[in-house]
């Protein structure tokens, strides 16, 4: 394993980053240790200065540049959070930055990127068309190209949160993490199986950017045709090859979750552990409440790689996650077009204890018979047994039930 990072590595980025990056803490989730039948931990790099655990690797990269690379700035691509830790980083150093993001990044991403100093620029739809952009960038100005993964000194620096996670809860048996091109999970790897061989590392991917399974299945980095998941901080189509190197010899299994996975897991973080928490950042516990991973007898970790989402995307996977939790319930009702019907029917839902949230009221709908109507409601629910359950109500009290698409 002479190629890989190493331990001392990871402790010597551990020196260079002290003061600069939070000891983020480490919270315990009994949710999920109810779930699970064993002590479940939440790694809050969600709570990392910039957002998210990339200013620890970015902060590594730069600082090691000489004075003649500082000189000529540096340039990176990103969907957000290394965008945001190359120019927190890069600000730190007195150097100049250049982030290149995919078209429709999001914008409190986008926001923040500038605010911490870097120049911004759009380019593709994708973080791997955004680093075509951005070493060309390099090439015809002299800028310095951070990786976003696929270096040794990120590599090191992200594995400071092993160290950590291993100081924090000595007797961790599980430590779970989002992978897209896997800088974080090589570093946790890397850190971890040194000082606790024991130890399982297991990564987790959005099942629509999941480029790891088929590239370790067939031993090298495979490009995926395309990506597509909510969790954009992880929507990377192929594996870096020093990545791919220390997840194949370290990484004991990478598991997939799926989009409904993903923000059931949001609203489990924000409902219960008061957390808000990015898609990407929400695989590890997705993973767990999928029952994807066997968690085994000891202590598990998930790891909260960031929190930088986009308000009107986490409202929209609240509702998501709601839907999916069996708890936002769409359906329309027949009945007859008559004074004091549609009151009925709501004293009938609310005698039932769901929450009416909207109400349409349709006469033309072609379908219907003359002195029909077609009332479409949405309700908040208990869960999908309540939901049930208010369904086969109305359906016993004579009423024509419809469920809308998506329930």
């Amino acid at each position: 394993m002479d190629d890989l990072v190493s331990l001392p590595d990871v402790e010597a980025a551990r020196e260079l980053i002290a003061g600069v990056v939070r000891t983020t803490p480490l919270e315990p989730s009994r949710p999920l240790s109810a779930l699970l039948g064993v002590p479940t931990w939440l790694k809050c790099e969600n709570l990392q200065r910039a957002g998210s655990y990339k200013v620890r690797g970015a902060y590594v990269r730069i600082s090691r540049l000489s004075a003649e690379e500082r000189a000529r700035g540096v340039v990176a691509a990103s969907a957000g959070n290394h965008a945001q830790g190359v120019a927190l980083a890069a600000g730190l150093l007195g150097i100049s930055s250049t982030v290149f993001m995919p078209v429709g990044a999001p914008l409190p991403k986008v926001a923040a990127t500038r605010g911490y100093g870097a120049t911004v620029e759009f380019r593709g739809a994708t973080v791997d068309e955004a680093l075509v952009a951005a070493r060309e960038f390099a090439e015809e100005t002299g800028a310095m190209f951070i990786h976003p993964f696929d270096h040794p000194h990120v590599i090191a620096g992200q594995g400071t949160v092993a160290l950590e996670i291993l100081e924090q809860c000595p007797d961790v048996h599980t430590i779970v993490t989002g992978v897209g091109g896997g800088g974080l999970i090589s570093g946790l790897a890397v850190a971890a199986k040194a000082l606790r061989p024991d130890v399982r590392v297991i990564g987790v991917q959005a099942a629509g950017a999941a480029s790891f399974p088929p590239s370790l299945a067939a031993g090298s980095p495979v490009r995926l045709a395309g990506v597509g998941t909510i969790a954009d901080g992880i929507a990377v189509g192929c594996p870096g090859d020093v990545t791919f190197r220390h997840v194949s010899k370290l990484v004991d299994d990478v598991v997939t979750v799926s989009d409904e996975d993903i923000s059931r897991a949001l609203v489990l973080l924000l409902e219960r552990g008061k957390m808000v928490v990015e898609p990407a950042g929400a695989v590890g516990v997705a993973a767990l409440l999928a029952g994807a991973i066997e968690v085994g007898d000891g202590p598990v970790v998930s790891v909260l790689s960031g929190g930088n989402i986009d308000p009107l995307l986490l409202l929209r996977l609240i509702e998501h996650g709601l839907a999916a939790a069996g708890r936002y319930l769409r359906f329309a009702v027949r009945c007859g077009d008559k004074p004091g019907q549609l009151a009925e029917l709501l004293a009938k839902i609310a005698e039932l204890q769901a929450n009416i949230i909207d109400v349409e009221h349709l006469r033309h709908n072609p379908r219907l018979r003359i002195g029909e109507v077609e009332v479409a409601l949405s309700v908040e629910t208990r869960g999908s047994g309540h939901s049930e359950s208010l369904l086969d109500t109305l359906r016993e009290n004579g009423y024509s039930v419809r469920l809308a698409q998506g329930n």
